[in-house]
């Protein structure tokens, strides 16, 4: 049968499994959007294309599904930049389509015509200008495959107004039939006899470490890496994008590592003999002075994108493919090797309480008060008000390092967050994107003053399609972290991060059609967050007075080792946090 290019695109996201879009019109578009009503997917007008983006992205993250976003040309698709970078360096997989002027236009700098594919190529996985309506089915279903398999990632399909417009054959079958793309072949089953040699190194390491990354979440390998955790008796550490690999409770695992990460996780990297990375990429956040990370262990690095290994750090033993697919081999290969030396556990014992006797002596800590707000106790309160269950999303900056260290997660894909670019105005899109996502669960995004400001505007969104996210402004009046580094490295230089002048949130949120809510005595903050959990009809906004110049502590210095924290100043009532 005959159809349009923009009514095979939507035939297309059907038959992709797609039901949700967050998108914007404009002209360049239009033959979509005069389709749209016409089908059965579900799109959600936000009010800038970043959010769409964002959205997008938080929906993805949750769900495990391809995110899908429209823009129109020009400004529509140069404002979904910064989100698909957001997701790229992130591995999340996103297709994105952009209107463009007609074919014979292109290049004339017709109204509202830039480069798209130009300016996309360095932050997407991959990316189209389709030219041709008979290429188009081709192209979407090449988009996804591309964006959902190997190496997560963000595919940029870029339509010109004719291509849209015009009509060719499309034939439901022949979209079903196989993707094949000569040149893209992803490697996803580890080859045997690498996994073979990691299996005898755990097995015969004094100090082994896993170092769980965002490719455990993204595979659904948790429960494997746990398991193997549990069989090998092995402490686990987690990369921001990779929290969730692990139950936060869990007696073997302590916490985040790297920059703000917990003194126990940073020095069982620095001490171990055998570091054995699943799904993470060496970020330079993680490793601080990589001279002096894990400095005399073996290296297994364990990941489905060939350059990620060795790129930053030598490995031992590298194995690509899927961290799911790999560990459901090596798995089996540590059970044998702990059946055959089961006396090697004795001696992994001593190490677990070592690591447990780093986490006892050096605690996350904070000084509590009764007369301000401490911004971590306002997360502990989250976490035990929402029982550990919530899907949390976050800003950038001080109050997303406190949700990393004091909000304890207790299943896979619960925290959204920009790690790789770390993106101010994240937040509260991507909780609209994973509230559409798992309408299920509460959602609740955590953000800063300064964040919060950069896309507030999703709020309205938010009510329009009656989503309730539920959003905690941790409001100190500063760029918080950057005021934190002015202070230890700028000698108290606080520059241009005065936010003396801030809208009423309270009165802003209401005007949007939210709930809005302030909160500025510590006494009242638990009874905030249960009046917000029983809201379910709009999205809810508290905005929480806290101690201006809270930092976050530990941190390891820029270009310091991981064991060369900078630690809280533990007061003498010194408590003992959960890590």
């Amino acid at each position: 049968m005959k159809l349009s290019g923009a009514e095979i695109l939507l035939e297309a996201l059907r038959l992709e499994g797609v039901e949700e879009i967050f998108g914007y019109p404009g002209g360049a578009v239009l033959d979509i959007y005069d389709r749209l009503p016409f089908s059965s997917l579900k799109h959600y007008l936000t009010r800038h294309e970043q959010g769409a983006a964002h959205a997008a992205d938080g929906y993805a993250r949750v769900t495990g599904k391809v995110g899908v976003c429209f823009a129109t040309s020009g400004p529509g698709a140069t404002n979904l930049v910064t989100g698909l970078a957001t997701a790229q360096i992130d591995s999340v997989p996103i297709v994105a389509f952009t209107g463009n002027v007609p074919t014979y236009m292109i290049g004339n700098d017709a109204f509202q015509e830039v480069d798209t594919v130009g300016i996309t190529r360095p932050i997407t996985k991959h990316n189209f200008l389709v030219k041709d309506v008979r290429d188009l089915a081709d192209t979407i279903k090449k988009a996804f495959h591309i964006a959902r398999t190997g190496r997560p990632g963000v595919v940029l399909v870029d339509l010109p107004k004719d291509v849209t417009r015009e009509l060719t054959d499309f034939f439901e079958e022949e979209y079903k039939s196989p993707v094949q793309i000569r040149s893209y072949k992803p490697v996803l089953k580890g080859h045997p006899g690498q996994i073979k040699r990691a299996a005898k190194a755990i097995a015969s390491a004094e100090r082994p470490v896993l170092y769980i990354g965002g490719g455990v979440v993204s595979s659904g390998a948790s429960e494997l890496v746990v398991k193997m955790a549990e069989v090998a008796n092995i402490p686990m550490v987690a990369t921001l994008m990779g929290l969730t690999g692990a139950p936060g409770n869990h007696p073997y695992f302590f916490g985040m590592l790297g920059m703000h990460g917990t003194y126990a996780a940073n020095m069982a990297v620095t001490d171990c003999d055998l570091l054995i990375a699943v799904g993470a990429r060496f970020d330079d956040r993680v490793t601080g002075k990589l001279s002096e990370f894990a400095p005399n262990a073996k290296v297994i690095h364990i990941d489905v994108d060939s350059a990620e290994i060795g790129k930053n750090k030598p490995v031992d033993i590298p194995i690509v493919g899927d961290a799911k697919l790999v560990m459901e081999e090596l798995l089996p290969e540590v059970e044998k090797q702990v059946s055959k030396n089961k006396e090697f556990l004795l001696s992994r014992e001593k190490w677990l309480m070592k690591v447990k006797s780093w986490a006892e002596r050096y605690p996350l800590y904070y000084e509590p008060s009764d007369r301000v707000i401490k911004p971590q106790f306002v997360i502990e309160k989250l976490c035990e008000v929402t029982q550990g269950d919530a899907i949390i999303t976050t800003d950038v900056g001080q109050h997303q390092m406190w949700v990393a260290q004091y909000y304890k997660f207790r299943f896979p894909r619960q925290l959204v967050t920009s790690g790789g670019l770390g993106t101010m105005g994240f937040g509260v899109p991507a909780a609209v994107g994973a509230k559409v996502g798992r309408p299920d669960k509460t959602v609740f995004c955590i953000s800063g003053d300064g964040s919060f400001q950069m896309n507030m505007q999703e709020i309205v969104t938010a009510v329009q399609y009656n989503i309730p996210i539920k959003v905690a402004i941790i409001n100190n009046g500063f760029l918080g972290m950057v005021r934190q580094w002015q202070g230890i490295f700028y000698d108290r230089n606080y520059s241009q991060v005065h936010l003396d002048v801030q809208p009423d949130f309270v009165r802003l949120v209401e005007a949007m059609g939210g709930v809005g809510i302030r909160v500025e005595k510590p006494e009242d903050v638990e009874k905030a967050l249960k009046e917000a959990m029983t809201i379910n009809n709009r999205p809810v906004v508290i905005d929480f007075v806290v101690d201006r110049e809270e930092d976050v502590f530990p941190m390891v210095p820029p270009g310091g080792a991981l064991h060369e924290m900078i630690l809280p100043k533990y007061g003498k009532k010194k408590i003992k946090k959960a890590i």
